[in-house]
């Protein structure tokens, strides 16, 4: 069931051409991950163990409290704060609390959902090379979507140069650069004009377009792979 709840094709995610493919993917893999932690599983002995060791950082705490009651966080953390009085804070002692990589630093660094979406990334990833290698409708595909964001960029360009072969590497980075350069460009031009619009000179001049309303928001998601909250 853990298994089969992150099997994604690869083409679906790329598809639809709206975001960054590689956020779009994270995001499906997120939402799976705290929607499955929080359900049925969150009662089997194996992944409670599991989480009761890492925890979860607040990103996905807060993930969690919307997704379901309280009363399914709260079970969580009845046997994590149990794990934390009595594995971390009690037996590490003070000499060793402090310390780097102490079990308790280990813990305010560690969480479940994000250990498992980025193993889970770390594979669909390779999977997205090997596609882009052998199937030309896919590289089809990659070089229609909307764009790529930086973060993803820089790894996708990073990873590339282990994963895919000599002989396409150089399409495959400039693919990769192009989506994200013209995204940029046409970013700049939404910003810049939605600076102008608060100028006095354009007060009488409504703001319709959405590409413009919501510049602000898309640079910074553009920038971080995160789209800050409303």
């Amino acid at each position: 069931m853990r298994d089969s709840i992150y099997t994604i094709p690869i083409s679906e995610v790329f598809e639809p051409k709206t975001e960054c493919p590689i956020c779009h993917l994270f995001h499906i893999l997120e939402d799976r991950c705290v929607e499955y932690i929080t359900g049925a599983a969150m009662m089997e002995p194996d992944v409670r163990i599991e989480t009761n060791r890492s925890g979860f950082c607040f990103d996905h705490y807060s993930m969690m409290l919307k997704k379901r009651n309280r009363l399914s966080v709260a079970l969580i953390l009845e046997s994590h704060l149990d794990h934390i009085f009595s594995d971390v804070l009690t037996k590490s002692g003070l000499s060793s609390f402090a310390k780097s990589k102490s079990p308790a630093e280990k813990s305010l660094k560690s969480c479940y959902v994000c250990d498992t979406v980025n193993s889970v990334m770390d594979s669909m990833l390779s999977n997205t090379f090997k596609l882009w290698e052998k199937e030309r409708d896919f590289r089809k595909l990659y070089s229609e979507q909307k764009y790529i964001c930086m973060p993803h960029a820089v790894e996708l360009i990073n990873r590339a140069q282990s994963q895919i072969g000599k002989k396409n590497i150089r399409e495959f980075c400039d693919t990769t650069l192009s989506l994200s350069r013209n995204y940029l460009e046409s970013l700049k031009s939404d910003v810049t004009s939605f600076c102008r619009s608060f100028d006095y000179r354009n007060a009488n001049e409504p703001l319709n377009s959405p590409e413009i309303k919501n510049s602000v928001e898309r640079s910074v998601s553009f920038l971080t792979s995160k789209y800050p909250s409303k």
